[in-house]
């Protein structure tokens, strides 16, 4: 499953390989909500995991600039 959320100011968050999806088209989604649950999608998948990207205006960007990983 694929999960896109829009974002205030252009931004989307998209998260492949989901399992299960928790969260409907419309719904709000608020800090910390489980919007799913990584799962082991695609061909030369080894494992569960979870695919994220951040865009904003149509354009990808580096997801590190706006939130730490750590």
């Amino acid at each position: 499953y694929v999960v896109i959320l829009r974002h205030a100011d252009g931004f989307l968050s998209i998260y492949k390989h989901a399992a299960s999806i928790n969260v409907g088209a419309g719904d709000t989604v608020r800090t910390g909500e489980a919007i799913g649950v990584a799962g082991s999608g695609g061909s030369e998948s080894t494992g569960v995991h979870l695919h994220f990207e951040l865009w904003k205006d149509g354009h990808p960007i580096d997801p590190q600039k706006f939130i730490s990983f750590e």
